[in-house]
Parts: structure tokens; sequence; C-alpha cells
């Protein structure tokens, strides 16, 4: 196995259990236990295995931005001056609000963020706050005009569980 693969192994119990909380937030565990047809003390510790190993990541809600006002979703690549550390350029940009995510990239840019605003004009503001950011060389941008599906991991948990010998 090469060192940037992780071995970890769901079976459908596990898979079932993850589309279960996915469709029922807020679902206790002795109902997903009823539902899956399991022992209450299987499937906390099925889930409790699930969150140590970082497959169930969070159980924070789902924002939608657009119904906190915020409709624009836009996709920025940013260059970064090569002298400054990616993880400092992280930090300056964390005190963007709009910035929903960051990643550094291969290419001929060197980073890619999503951000949203109210607005075409807002969005002018929050790409002149990345633009002014230290360290930033430039900017460009695409607009989302419409989402299709986003965060969608549940067809990979079924793959994955299927993966079982």
């Amino acid at each position: 196995m090469a060192n940037n693969e992780v071995e970890l192994q769901i079976d459908s119990l596990d898979a079932r259990l993850i589309q279960l909380l996915s469709a029922e937030a807020g679902i206790s565990i002795v109902e997903c236990a009823r539902r899956l047809g399991v022992a209450r003390a299987t499937a906390q510790s099925r889930l409790d295995k699930l969150r140590s190993k970082g497959v169930i990541a969070s159980e924070a809600p789902s924002i939608e931005p657009a119904a906190l006002g915020y409709p624009l979703r836009t996709y920025c690549i940013i260059q970064v001056r090569q002298t400054i550390s990616h993880d400092v350029i992280a930090e300056r940009l964390a005190l963007i609000p709009e910035m929903l995510e960051l990643h550094t990239i291969t290419g001929d840019f060197d980073m890619m963020a999503t951000v949203v605003s109210r607005s075409t004009v807002d969005l002018q503001r929050v790409l002149d706050l990345i633009s002014n950011t230290d360290g930033i060389l430039r900017v460009s941008t695409r607009l989302t005009l419409a989402s299709h599906f986003r965060n969608r991991v549940l067809p990979l948990v079924q793959q994955a569980s299927e993966q079982i010998p």
C-alpha cells in the first residue's frame, strides 16, 4: 500500500449506518439500531469506530450560504508569492468570512478557494480582500451558474463497503 493510502474497511452495516445518519440527522442510536436490526451496543460501537477513524468527520449541521443571504458561489484560483508559506497565506485568507474552502493545488496556480457573496458588487469586495492579502499575486475566478450536486460522498460509502472480500 502506498504511503498516502488509508486502509479502512467498512462493511455493509457501516454503510447502512452512515446512510441512515446522513438521511436523518439527529436520529438516536437506539433508533438506528432498531432500523438496522442490530443491538444498540453494536450500532454504538460501529458509530464510535467510524468517528475514531475519521470516516464520520463531523456532526455539524450542513449550512446553506444562500439561505443566509450569500447566493453567489465563486471558485477562485490563486497565485501566491513563492517566498511566503501556504500556511501563512491560509491564515490570512481565513480572516475573510466569505471564504468557505481553501486548498493548495498543482498547476499554474497555487491555491483554490470557494467563496460566497451577496451580489456581484459584494463579490468584487471579497475579491479585493483576497487580492489585497499580502502574498497574493493574482486571482482568477469562475462564477457558479448552477450546482447539480455537492458533498456527494454516499456513493463512495457504498462502493467502499462493497470492496470487502
